[in-house]
């Protein structure tokens, strides 16, 4: 015969299961429930080093939690040891407590976009970065003077001009001016890829060369359709040792010295610098700007045309032409005003 269990001892196990099932209830209410939170859509930063205690305080001052307690147990039983990671997250709400944990034990930071005009310089970039993102000036100047990054493949470069490829790049809170340099020259190497490596080693062309003849490209031309044509002009001169003749050249020259005034005047033609394309044969000692993917691929690929000049049309476009006469009749039918 079984030893009988007491009466009370029924009773206190029973109550026990209920408050046990009463509790687990109400943690999965307060645990997985959307809560309305202090808004629609709320940043959040996550302390370095801080434990899921203070996270979770720090989410109760917000308004993000309701019960401290609620947080700590949910991470416990469903995601440690998973560490809750650093960083500025932006949570949409109504959000469960769940889904906030998630969130931080999987690192879904919040990321800040940053768009690189194409054709900068890179004293413009600086500039155009520091106004996006409060990196100052002279950090992203000092950062990008720095070559170590490209003289595998460019060990004459001075500084990193032609390389901060110009593209939309999503960075997390606290990033510097180093990793914005440095994800912008990687960037770069995917577009200049080993296709594009394969060819310009077919025609004889280093990688530095191809870069500055696209930076050229880049200023003379942003219709897509052009690209190739200008690309022509310019290796149907070189072949010839014809001087470029490329306006973009002096203006870049001119803006180095600080001395640009928004448009060139024929003194600047006689400008003397190794960027003076009108007095020097030959590409420019350097990139005068930072090409987008569609200027490094024309620098490569010219048109099969036997065009030696262009003019602007003064609508964004540009007519060529074969010889200096036909070249000075567009001259002077699209810019007899100017």
């Amino acid at each position: 015969m079984k030893p009988s269990i007491p009466k009370i001892t029924k009773t206190i196990l029973a109550l026990a299961v209920v408050i046990l099932l009463f509790f687990a209830s109400w943690f999965s209410f307060i645990f997985y429930f959307p809560s309305e939170g202090p808004g629609a859509g709320t940043v959040f930063e996550v302390q370095k080093g801080h434990p899921a205690g203070e996270i979770a305080q720090d989410l109760k001052k917000k308004g993000m939690i309701k019960r401290k307690w609620a947080f700590i147990l949910g991470y416990k039983l469903f995601f440690a040891p998973e560490s809750l990671k650093a960083g500025e997250y932006a949570f949409r709400f109504p959000c469960s407590m769940k889904h906030l944990l998630e969130q931080i034990t999987e690192g879904r930071v919040l990321l800040h976009p940053v768009t690189i005009p194409e054709g900068l310089t890179r004293l413009e970039t600086a500039e155009h970065i520091q106004s996006q993102t409060g990196i100052a000036k002279k950090a992203f100047l000092r950062a990008s003077a720095e070559t170590t990054l490209v003289e595998d493949f460019d060990p004459g470069a001075e500084n990193l001009e032609g390389y901060l490829f110009p593209e939309t790049y999503n960075f997390v809170k606290g990033f510097g001016a180093r990793d914005l340099v440095a994800v912008m020259v990687s960037q770069f190497r995917r577009a200049f890829n080993p296709h594009l490596q394969e060819k310009a080693a077919a025609m004889g062309v280093t990688v530095r060369d191809a870069v500055i003849l696209a930076s050229l490209i880049e200023k003379e031309t942003s219709v897509a359709e052009e690209k190739n044509l200008v690309s022509a002009v310019f290796h149907n001169r070189l072949e010839l040792g014809m001087k470029l003749d490329c306006d973009p050249t002096i203006i870049y020259a001119l803006k180095q010295e600080g001395r640009f005034k928004g448009r060139l005047r024929s003194k600047d033609l006689r400008l003397d610098s190794p960027y003076n394309t009108y007095l020097y044969p030959g590409l420019p000692p350097g990139p005068i700007a930072n090409p987008g993917k569609e200027s490094l691929r024309a620098a490569l690929d010219p048109a099969l045309a036997d065009y030696l000049y262009f003019v602007s049309k003064n609508d964004g476009s540009h007519h060529f032409s074969r010889t200096f006469r036909e070249h000075q009749n567009a001259v002077n039918k699209y810019q007899k005003n100017k």
